[in-house]
């Protein structure tokens, strides 16, 4: 679950903290779990639930990894829309260049997973499911993979959902820009354009950024319905 959950999993945090976290948590909740059978390590059956467990740990962090993906995705369509696709930067969760705009997005929404105590309550949720879902029976059904997959498209309608008031102010003032363009073609519009659209863009995310974040929690409510339907919690 560390190695995919939102956060933690980032690669400026070295692997050794992912490691201790993980080995803390589990002398701590290990004496709370109830009995589990007797599964010899190195046998059909243990590699079985090995893999088994590993896919529950990792479909757990990567639901909310698709959450993330909600604020990645609409900070992408705003600094389309402004102009600003050109301004990118290393995302440190997936590794390749994404918009300024949408890293500002992830940032404040792993500021408000935390301050939630979301990681938290996704533990308390993992830590259950040991005894909804024991280890010595089935993971996960297929069903349970296709709701994993139904549920990514979350991540367009979300994200289509945060960005539109952006996006659909932008385009009326670069349709304003058009057609003060058309009406004096000696005038250099869209040279005085770009730095207002960026201008109005900003003004608009620092206005709106409280419903963002409103957006967002609704997001981390369902995708976090569907953790606890997984894990049958």
């Amino acid at each position: 679950m560390f190695v995919s959950m939102p956060v933690f999993s980032v690669k400026s945090l070295p692997a050794k903290i992912r490691i201790l976290a993980s080995l803390l948590i589990t002398v701590v909740v290990v004496p709370v779990l109830p009995e589990t059978p007797t599964i010899a390590i190195f046998s059909y059956q243990g590699f079985l639930v090995t893999i088994q467990q590993l896919v529950i740990g990792l479909s757990t962090g990567f639901v909310l990894q698709m959450v993330f993906a909600v604020m990645l995705v609409g900070g992408q369509s705003i600094a389309y829309s402004m102009g600003l696709g050109f301004s990118s930067m290393v995302d440190p969760v997936t590794g390749i260049q994404v918009p300024v705009i949408a890293q500002v997005f992830v940032v404040s929404a792993s500021l408000m997973f935390l301050a939630v105590n979301g990681h938290l309550l996704l533990i308390e949720v993992l830590v259950a499911s040991f005894t909804t879902l024991p280890i010595d029976k089935a993971g996960f059904s297929l069903n349970d993979i296709w709701s994993i997959v139904a549920w990514s498209s979350q991540m367009f309608s979300g994200g289509l959902l945060l960005a539109m008031p952006i996006m659909a102010a932008l385009l009326f003032v670069n349709i304003s820009f058009g057609v003060a363009a058309r009406s004096a073609p000696q005038l250099q519009i869209f040279g005085v354009g770009f730095p207002i659209t960026i201008m109005m863009g900003m003004v608009l995310i620092w206005v709106t950024i409280a419903n963002t974040l409103e957006v967002f929690s609704e997001v981390l409510t369902h995708g976090f319905a569907l953790i606890s339907q997984l894990l049958k919690v």
